[in-house]
């Protein structure tokens, strides 16, 4: 059966009968939405259909606290209480030949960001820094259309030191694979892959031109059928309108993956969007609950861009949905210490998930 045969059919039911409710129920008003989304979501777990998302994207902020509120219940109903941790490096940095139009790794663009390749000691290390702060999973990412063969072997090497070195979980993330290599990292227990859409199919275009969603999709549809986890998000505020933002978010929920990483735009100087505005906070937490209402069940990760979009508000965001962020700095840019946000969940009183058993 194609990857998308079960959890495809059982999405598009949910699309299909959560449009039919909302085109019947005459529906129009602002707080009509935060109802039909409190009876569907809340209730029965079914997310909201594309027409229903673009109606809370567009809630005036009037009608924000009340939704943060729901997504947050939404989120402790569906996904239980606790937070995953997560710490990130950056195997392989710079280089990359692809023109994602967000990425100062991309050596397309004059972006002053050099190429470099960690060692597997420099590895190992970065993972038991991260595992010391309390998180639970570690994530190898490096800046490549997909991985040769000297990176594959530089990545089996380095989860085979950190096996050895630390108890913690182990992701990847790098670019479009081969079945091979696909199974190559299933048979090293890594346990989540993952490989953003970045933003709507219909937007894909503007935003990378070097390669198809198409050909991520087909990553993401040998991984799961693998049996590892689907970790698949994007960046929101690239120019994109609210319509493919609500688009974005029910082409995640087809997709039905175990994690969705919600990015925000950094500008980055020297690439295409290096001079685009950052997202209103307020526009960037409407999105972060839209997202929990379309994705009732999904690991959503706060993930780059969240300190400059929102700083202090990002608390408002952890009340709003989300379960799960990364902790230190990320790939070419810097992030909150994360004794900080460690603080943050204890004072929220969230509690950070355990170690899962590896495939």
């Amino acid at each position: 059966m194609h990857w998308l045969g079960i959890r495809q059919v059982s999405a598009v039911r949910r699309l299909r009968d959560g449009t039919r409710r909302w085109q019947t129920s005459g529906v129009t008003g602002s707080s009509d939405i935060l109802g039909v989304a409190r009876e569907q979501v809340l209730e029965r777990g079914v997310g909201l259909a594309k027409q229903q998302a673009l109606a809370a994207l567009l809630l005036p902020d009037c009608h924000l606290p009340e939704l943060l509120q729901l997504a947050h219940e939404v989120r402790l109903r569906h996904c239980g209480p606790q937070v995953e941790v997560e710490g990130i490096v950056s195997l392989k940095t710079g280089g990359c030949v692809e023109d994602c139009h967000f990425c100062s790794q991309s050596g397309l663009f004059p972006s002053p960001v050099r190429a470099a390749l960690l060692d597997v000691d420099s590895l190992v290390r970065a993972a038991v820094e991260t595992r010391a702060t309390g998180a639970s999973e570690f994530c190898i990412v490096a800046a490549v259309r997909g991985p040769d063969a000297r990176l594959m072997a530089q990545v089996e090497a380095g989860i085979r030191a950190i096996r050895e070195a630390v108890d913690i979980d182990i992701a990847c993330s790098l670019g479009m694979l081969t079945s091979q290599q696909v199974a190559a990292l299933r048979d090293l227990g890594v346990h989540r892959y993952n490989h953003n859409l970045e933003t709507a199919r219909s937007y894909f275009p503007q935003v990378v031109t070097t390669h198809t969603w198409e050909e991520r999709h087909e990553t993401l549809r040998m991984v799961w059928a693998a049996g590892m986890q689907v970790c698949c998000g994007g960046i929101l505020g690239m120019g994109e309108t609210l319509e493919q933002r609500a688009e974005f978010a029910v082409e995640l929920a087809e997709l039905d993956p175990d994690e969705v990483p919600l990015n925000f735009l950094n500008p980055r100087p020297g690439t295409p969007f290096g001079d685009l505005p950052v997202l209103r906070p307020e526009d960037a937490l409407r999105a972060i609950a839209v997202f929990r209402l379309t994705l009732p069940r999904t690991v959503l990760r706060f993930a780059g861009g969240r300190e400059i979009t929102l700083g202090d508000l990002a608390r408002d965001g952890m009340l709003g949905g989300i379960n799960a962020l990364i902790v230190g700095n990320y790939l070419t840019t810097l992030g909150r210490p994360a004794a900080e946000d460690l603080e943050m969940l204890q004072d929220l009183r969230m509690p950070i998930s355990a170690l899962r058993s590896t495939i």
